[in-house]
C-alpha cells in the first residue's frame, strides 16, 4: 500500500490527505438562516400557506401566491366560515368577502344568498389592519439561533433551526439541506397561539389574473 493510499484509508474522512484537500465544516446555525432568508428574498414567486390556532378560538388559515412585490392572490378563512379573497394586480385590489366575513364586521348584506361580487379599489386605498395582503413577506433573521435536528419536510431533507427572541415566543425554522437552501416551514409558538407557515412552488410561473369583470363592483373609480 502506498503512503498516499494509506493516508486516505486511515484518516481521509477526518483530516483529508495530502493533495486531496480537506472537507469544509458545516455552516453555523445563524449562517444557515441568513442564507435561507436571502434565497427566499430573491425568489420570483412563492406560495405561502399559514395556519394559526389560538387558545381563545378564532383559528385562521391563509394562502398567499405572490411575486413578493405587487402581484398576488390571497385567501383568508376562519373556523367560523368567514372567508376573504383578494387579487392584487396592476395597482388594483379585487376583494371578495363572503357573507359570514361581512357579517362578522357588523355590516349588513342584501338578500339571503352568498355574496359573490368582487370590490375593485386602488392599492393606494389599502391601509394597515384592513385584512389585505401587501404581497410581501418579511424574510429576516433575528434573535438567537441554534441548530435542532435533521429532518424531512414533504420529502426534502432539512435542518431545524431554533430561534428565541426575548420579546416573543419561540420559532423553529426548517431549511432545506439539499438543493437550494429554501425556507420550507416556520413554526411559531407562545402561550396563546401557534402558527405554522409553509413555503412551496418556488419560482413557479405566477398565475394571477383579474376576476370576471361581470362580477366586479368599482368602489374606487379605477376604471
Amino acid at each position: 500500500m502506498t503512503t498516499v493510499l494509506a493516508c486516505c484509508v486511515m484518516a481521509g474522512a477526518v483530516t483529508g490527505c495530502a493533495g486531496g484537500g480537506t472537507s469544509e465544516p458545516p455552516p453555523a446555525a445563524d449562517q444557515m438562516l441568513d442564507e435561507a432568508n436571502a434565497t427566499m428574498r430573491g425568489l420570483r414567486s412563492v406560495t405561502i400557506d399559514s395556519v394559526t390556532r389560538s387558545t381563545t378560538g378564532g383559528d385562521l388559515s391563509s394562502r398567499l401566491t405572490t411575486d413578493l412585490k405587487g402581484t398576488c392572490a390571497f385567501e383568508l378563512t376562519s373556523d367560523t366560515g368567514a372567508r376573504l379573497d383578494q387579487i392584487r394586480i396592476d395597482g388594483t385590489d379585487y376583494v371578495r368577502p363572503n357573507r359570514t366575513y361581512v357579517e362578522e364586521w357588523s355590516r349588513s348584506v342584501a338578500g339571503t344568498g352568498e355574496q359573490g361580487f368582487w370590490a375593485r379599489t386602488p392599492v393606494s386605498a389599502s391601509r394597515e389592519g384592513d385584512g389585505l395582503s401587501q404581497c410581501t413577506h418579511p424574510f429576516a433573521s433575528f434573535g438567537k439561533v441554534k441548530k435542532g435536528r435533521p429532518t424531512e419536510i414533504d420529502g426534502v431533507a432539512a435542518m431545524s433551526l431554533e430561534v428565541t427572541d426575548a420579546t416573543s415566543g419561540a420559532y423553529t425554522f426548517y431549511v432545506a439541506t439539499e438543493g437550494r437552501p429554501y425556507l420550507l416551514k416556520v413554526v411559531y409558538k407562545d402561550a396563546e397561539m401557534d402558527t405554522t407557515t409553509s413555503f412551496s412552488a418556488f419560482d413557479e410561473p405566477l398565475d394571477v389574473h383579474p376576476p370576471d369583470q361581470a362580477k366586479v363592483l368599482d368602489l374606487g373609480g379605477t376604471g
